[in-house]
């Protein structure tokens, strides 16, 4: 049985995987600021630009898959040093090189890292709390302050992008910011301790690799990762194609299409922080089913404010279209749906299993990122955003059932077997 820990300590170390996820979360989720800006500074079509989301999103599904059984090993607080300091690396060569091929080794760097931070956050909220309700809440304020990251990061980003002249490389100051950082949060990760010991299990390297394959025997894992493969599908094709929708279908001009799609990061921080609270009260399964429905009905309700809307001069946040608040809004809808899931599958595994699952999920979260942000790219390029953001509503149906069988697998732990 895990030993309890110091409530300073413990304070710690949470804060230093809260800077950690935030920081990220800026990163990862810039993808849709640095297409726009790709296209504009760049000259690259938005094909080409859409495979951005690939280059980090394959490096996480890889590096999980490849890794995350081995992170027990090399230490989790270790490996977020780790990733950190890849990351800064890669951010102070963006400014240098000015190109968009360094945007592209710069996500890809990103994808890498972030595998190791991500195993390492969720496997260590599994040493610091002590039961499932513990371990939901730190789970859910750790994806809260993710999105208050991203939410920092769309006016991080439009702080350094130049009105008169949006191409202007200017913008890539922002990096030398992101690197400064990654180094302040390893030089506190540097100054924490964390007790690993119920991380390790005792197999063998090749043994533990192969246990990511058995968890994929099991009905609650495969539904599971379904699941999450379908919201984060949903999540970044929104995410990513934001910004341009703003701009190309709502006709913002580009610095306020870059804020305005913070609407949609703050609505996700608060329905994630909110989350914690109404899933002690809720049954998970209940909860997230409204919220898909009344995810449904505000895509049906708002996307029709965009049509036909006109350019205009002087556009500012007082006289945007009333699509440009609305539709950002199912960021509070879409909130408690991905820290409850990977909680419930999370909580029903020993914890020495905690590193091969969220390797999984790692892997799973990534390859409906890239599938989402890629096929809405194609959409935009071939007809045009609002339509795009209308095809969401398939794998909100798709998602409806997949919790469903989900639930029923919860109702069967007994299915689990509890390793040692």
């Amino acid at each position: 049985m895990t030993r309890p820990v110091p409530d300073m300590t413990r304070n710690r170390m949470i804060l230093a995987m809260i800077l950690t996820y935030m920081i990220f979360a800026m990163l990862l989720n810039s993808v849709g600021t640095v297409i726009l800006q790709s296209i504009q500074g760049f000259g690259i079509g938005k094909a080409d630009a859409s495979l951005l989301e690939a280059f980090k999103d394959l490096p996480i599904a890889v590096t999980s898959f490849l890794v995350a059984s081995f992170l027990p090993r090399l230490g989790y607080r270790r490996a977020m040093m780790l990733g950190l300091l890849l990351v800064a690396a890669a951010c102070a060569a963006m400014p240098l090189l000015q190109a968009f091929w360094a945007t592209k080794l710069l996500f890809t760097m990103v994808g890498v890292a972030f595998a190791l931070v991500k195993v390492s956050v969720y496997s260590s909220s599994g040493l610091l709390t002590e039961d499932a309700k513990a371990h939901a809440a730190l789970t859910s304020t750790v994806e809260g302050w993710f999105m208050v990251g991203i939410l920092g990061s769309a006016w991080l980003f439009a702080a350094f992008i130049n009105p008169g002249m949006p191409g202007d490389p200017v913008w890539l100051d922002v990096y030398w910011v992101l690197a400064a950082m990654c180094i302040a949060v390893v030089v506190l990760l540097a100054t924490c301790t964390l007790d690993e010991r119920a991380a390790q299990d005792g197999h063998a390297a090749g043994e533990s690799f192969i246990d990511m394959f058995r968890l994929l025997a099991l009905p609650l894992v495969v539904v599971f990762l379904v699941s999450a493969f379908l919201y984060v599908l949903m999540e970044q094709a929104i995410n990513t194609w934001l910004p341009t929708f703003n701009r190309e279908i709502l006709h913002l001009p580009t610095t306020l299409s870059v804020q305005a799609a913070s609407i949609f990061a703050g609505s996700l921080a608060l329905g994630r922080l909110g989350g914690g609270v109404l899933l002690r009260r809720i049954p998970w399964f209940w909860l997230l089913s409204a919220c898909v429905v009344a995810m449904a009905v505000l895509v049906l309700l708002a996307l029709p404010l965009a049509a036909n809307v006109q350019a205009r001069d002087g556009m500012t946040w007082w006289n945007a279209p009333a699509a440009a608040y609305v539709f950002p809004m199912i960021g509070l809808l879409m909130a408690p749906i991905y820290p409850a899931i990977n909680s419930v599958v999370l909580s029903a595994l020993p914890k020495s299993r905690h590193a091969a699952m969220t390797g999984l999920i790692v892997v799973f979260s990534a390859l409906g990122g890239t599938t989402g942000s890629y096929v809405t790219g194609q959409l935009f390029a071939h007809f045009d955003g609002s339509r795009a953001f209308y095809l969401l509503l398939a794998p909100m149906a798709m998602l409806l059932v997949s919790m469903a069988l989900l639930q029923r697998a919860v109702s069967k732990r007994q299915d689990i077997p509890q390793v040692a």
